[in-house]
This record gives structure tokens, C-alpha cells and sequence, in this order.
């Protein structure tokens, strides 16, 4: 009988038992997610890294009303794109977007986001313990950050926020399609004064970009908007709980800030998350492992317990900021790795430098057991993050 997902999750950190248990017995597991629709999971590393970079698997599908999915959203529930020209168009997309995320320009607003963090950590500071983590750093920096690259005014952060959040809900469709085509129209209104008065900004650069016209525009922006807040948010999160759930390791990173980038990787790859995999639909009929994959399948490729596949990670349960040779899944792989990678690195590495250089004797200010994640939403995350110094 297939497996139901979503995987059940306890343990805010740790891997879902069953998801072990799946990636234990076998690499590729017959499923039914959360709206009943049957699915391929695949959870080995080696078999999740090849196939997210395979042709013979895509977002679009030939016949999406009749497509399985994976939850109610609108936004990744099902299928996305048009099947004949899924791969122009992503090619397009790409081609837009990744010359405002290089390692350059990254290295260009290095400064500024250091001045952000600052400038919210001198805000905790004054606040006094015990505080609230995730509302005093894990949600507003990247809000300010994205604000700040795209052109988007900070000040309407609540109202943005408000719909990426309803666009990511996946239990209630209607709501999900509604905060989508409020996202849209937000962005057309930010088209539209870019248009009139133009800055130095991803928004304003992709206004002269020749063919590019305003609601192409406006869909890249909102979609740079929405990634490029929500899941920074969560690994900000789940990065200082990592953290703290073990002092040593925070006191370490005091002492030792060269680990730093190795412990902003072992962030992204060791907190179990129980995403239920990135969904995508079989181009063509093809044979995994002895299972075969009919044209129009639902494939579902878990990274998260690709990240902890002991194949690929020895003791993939240790936090090992010196851990070598072999790269996490969470920014993805292949054609469609993460644009805003470079960006998140950024966001997190000066995070925490600065977090445990100001706060070495920072920890938690309640039980690990009275966390909670959020289970309402595509990106998950925690709730609150209570802290004390």
C-alpha cells in the first residue's frame, strides 16, 4: 500500500522516522500526497542530483487538469509551464535573471547587508532578552535584502508578505490563487514606476532589458520576491536552532568564524525537513531501478533526505562544518539550481558571523520540544525562535 505523505515530524531538526525508514529499504517508493494523488518518491542522493538535471522529467505536464498534485497551492501544487516550450522558457528565464545574481554583484552588496544585520541586531540588542529570533532577524533581513536588490519599497512589506504567504498555502486552492494574482498586480504597479522613474535596481534593469515587456517583468519580479525571501526566512530559522541545540556549536563558530562557510552548508543540508520532494511530471515512459515511470507521472525527487543519504554523507546526523567532497541538494542541481543561491550564502554566512560574534552566550529561551513548525505553507519554518544572552 503506497506510503502517505505529508511524512510525519516530530522533531523540528531531525528526519522523519518514516522518511528513513523509506530511504533505507529501498530508492524509489510508490506514494499518495497530501490531495491523494499518486506518486514516485525518490530519495537516494546520487539517483535525486541525476534526475533533477534529466530531460526526461519537467514542471509542465500534457494534460494538467487531469495531473497529480502534491497539495493545493496554486503556485507549486501542479503542474507549471507549457509542455512544448518548457525548456525555452525556462532557458529565457534564466537568461533574465542571472546576470543580477553573479558573483560579483553579490560581492557589490556584500557592505549593504552587513549594514542591514547590523543595524537589526543593534535593534535586538536594545530590546534585551529574551527575544524573538525569528521576528527580529530571520523574517526582516531578508525582507530588507530583497526589498533593497529588487527596488521594492520596505514599507510594503506587510502587504507582499501577506500574499506570498496566501499564494504558499497548501490546503486552501482559493486562497492561494487569490494572494497569486494579487502578487501579479502588486508587481504590474512596481512595472509600471520603474517605467516612470527608473533606479538602480533588478526591477528597473529588467524595465530596459529590450523584449522584456511589463507583465514578463512583473512575473520574474514577483517570483525573485517570493523565493528570495521565504526560504531564507526558514533557513535563518532552522540555521540558529541547529546552532543552539547544541552550545558547543555556536561557542565553536565564536571562537573559529573560519568554519563559518562549512557550517552555513551543513545549515542548508542537515535540518530534516519533510518537504515531501520537488515535484516533477515524466516527459516519457522510462525505468528507474526496476520501477517503471509511465509519461505524465508524478515524480517527487526528496532532497532533504537525498541530504542525509549515508552514502553520500557519512554520519549524515553530525553537524560537521569540515564535511568535504560532496555538495547538499537544498539549492537544487543541474538547469534549474537556485539563481538566488550566491544570495542566500550571503544572507546566512553574515548572519551568523555577526549573531555569534555580538551574542557568544546566546541560547534558547524555552524548550526545544515547545517550538513549533509551520505545516500550512510550502516553505515551512518555524513560528518563533525565543533566544536569551
Amino acid at each position: 500500500m503506497p506510503v502517505q505523505l505529508p511524512f510525519e515530524q516530530s522533531h523540528p531538526l531531525q528526519v522523519p522516522p518514516l522518511q528513513q525508514r523509506l530511504q533505507r529499504e529501498g530508492p524509489v517508493h510508490r506514494v499518495r500526497t497530501a490531495t491523494g494523488d499518486p506518486a514516485w518518491l525518490v530519495t537516494g542522493y546520487d539517483d535525486v542530483r541525476s534526475l533533477l538535471g534529466d530531460d526526461r522529467l519537467g514542471r509542465a505536464h500534457p494534460n494538467p487538469d487531469l495531473a497529480a498534485r502534491t497539495n493545493r497551492s496554486a503556485l507549486f501544487g501542479g503542474p507549471m509551464g507549457n509542455l512544448a516550450t518548457e525548456r525555452a522558457d525556462h532557458s529565457r528565464m534564466r537568461s533574465l535573471l542571472q546576470p543580477h545574481f553573479t558573483p560579483a554583484r553579490m560581492r557589490a552588496f556584500r557592505p549593504r547587508i552587513e549594514n542591514l544585520t547590523a543595524q537589526l541586531l543593534d535593534d535586538l540588542a536594545r530590546q534585551g532578552p529574551p527575544s524573538d529570533l525569528h521576528t527580529t532577524l530571520a523574517l526582516p533581513l531578508p525582507i530588507l535584502v530583497i526589498c533593497e536588490l529588487l527596488g521594492v519599497p520596505y514599507e510594503d512589506r506587510d502587504r507582499f508578505r501577506s500574499w506570498t504567504q496566501a499564494a504558499a498555502d497548501i490546503h486552501d486552492q482559493e486562497r492561494s490563487e487569490q494572494g497569486l494574482g494579487e502578487l501579479f498586480v502588486y508587481g504590474l504597479e512596481l512595472v509600471a514606476a520603474k517605467r516612470r522613474a527608473p533606479g538602480d535596481d533588478v526591477i528597473s534593469r529588467l524595465c530596459r532589458t529590450e523584449g522584456v515587456g511589463d507583465e514578463e517583468a512583473a512575473m520574474l519580479a514577483m517570483a525573485l520576491l517570493f523565493a528570495g525571501h521565504e526560504t531564507t526566512v526558514v533557513q535563518l530559522g532552522l540555521g540558529a536552532l541547529l546552532l543552539l541545540t547544541e552550545p558547543d556549536r555556536w561557542a565553536r563558530l565564536h571562537k573559529n568564524p573560519d568554519l563559518l562557510p562549512g557550517a552555513v552548508e551543513e545549515m542548508l543540508r542537515l535540518p530534516g525537513k519533510a518537504t515531501g520532494g520537488i515535484p516533477r511530471y515524466a516527459r516519457t515512459r522510462f525505468v528507474l531501478h526496476d520501477v517503471t515511470i509511465e509519461a505524465g507521472d508524478l515524480v517527487l525527487l526528496d532532497s532533504a533526505a537525498a541530504n542525509h543519504d549515508p552514502v553520500a554523507f557519512p554520519h549524515p546526523e553530525r553537524f560537521d562544518p569540515q564535511r568535504r567532497n560532496v555538495s547538499h541538494l537544498t539549492f537544487g542541481h543541474g538547469i534549474r539550481y537556485c539563481i538566488g543561491a550566491p544570495l542566500a550564502r550571503l544572507e546566512l554566512q553574515t548572519a551568523f558571523a555577526q549573531l555569534t560574534d555580538r551574542f557568544p552566550a546566546m541560547a534558547l529561551a524555552v524548550p526545544l520540544e515547545g517550538l513549533r513548525l509551520r505545516t500550512d505553507v510550502l516553505t515551512g519554518g518555524l513560528t518563533e525562535l525565543p533566544v536569551r544572552w
